[in-house]
């Protein structure tokens, strides 16, 4: 090998890439359907960026694996390998929040210490964990005005926060080609999480972290049943006009 050329990614890096790729790819489409359905114009553009940062991510990790527009768009159900918890409909604000609120303090948490070590991710991780301050900020901020809020908005933050909770457990199964803990990050998780709640006079949900399928579904490509309606409609254009450019 010439001193020009790179190592292809191990087996293990090109799985923790299209793991973590999948996640911020879904996320933000997911956040993107709110475009032009925020409650106001400011919530649009800060969901937006969010979505374009998540993007951002995806692309870089995908790239890591193969062609990413492929990797976006032509790849069955069964072959995403995201956590369920980021394919979950936006449903109200709050549900949004809460979805929000418990990804980006794990993503935080995990990028600050990828960025910290000196293994394939930590150049990416370097940038992304200055994102995911951002995002982790717009989501505690948001739980901190419903919770404390009405009554109206604190039985909606805490209905989403309930509901999602099942899902939470799978951001911390170990994965390969991650050098991190799972249950460090799990302990720094919960702290942080019971930290915000308290601020905003909530509490952290009560029931198991895992749904009906077993823990870690959907990093073995097992997805809920919203999934395939929103994979549809994300790569209804791709699939329609292949080979299209513009």
């Amino acid at each position: 090998m010439s001193s020009t050329e790179t190592a292809a990614p191990s087996a293990a890096t090109t799985a923790a890439a299209l793991a973590l790729g999948d996640d911020a790819l879904i996320l933000s489409h997911r956040l993107g359907e709110w475009a032009g359905h925020a409650p106001v114009l400011e919530e649009e553009l800060a969901l937006a960026n969010i979505a374009l940062d998540l993007l951002g991510q995806a692309r870089i990790l995908l790239s890591m694996v193969g062609d990413e527009d492929e990797m976006a768009f032509l790849r069955e159900e069964r072959a995403f390998r995201n956590v369920q918890l980021v394919e979950q409909p936006n449903g109200d604000f709050a549900r949004t929040i809460a979805r929000q609120l418990y990804f980006s303090l794990h993503q935080h948490a995990l990028y600050a210490e990828l960025a910290a070590g000196d293994g394939p991710f930590a150049p990416l991780a370097a940038k992304a964990v200055k994102e995911t301050a951002y995002h982790l900020d717009h989501a505690e901020q948001w739980t901190l005005r419903l919770g404390d809020g009405t009554g109206e908005s604190r039985a909606r933050m805490r209905a989403a926060l309930d509901g999602l909770w099942k899902y939470t457990g799978e951001l911390f199964r170990p994965v390969d080609g991650l050098d991190v803990d799972p249950a460090t990050l799990e302990a720094r998780w919960l702290a942080s999480l019971t930290a915000v709640l308290e601020r905003a006079g909530l509490t952290l949900p009560e029931g198991p972290r895992t749904g009906a399928w077993a823990a870690g579904a959907g990093r073995e490509g097992l997805h809920t049943e919203p999934f395939g309606k929103m994979l549809a409609e994300m790569q209804h254009l791709h699939r329609s006009h292949p080979g299209a450019s513009w």
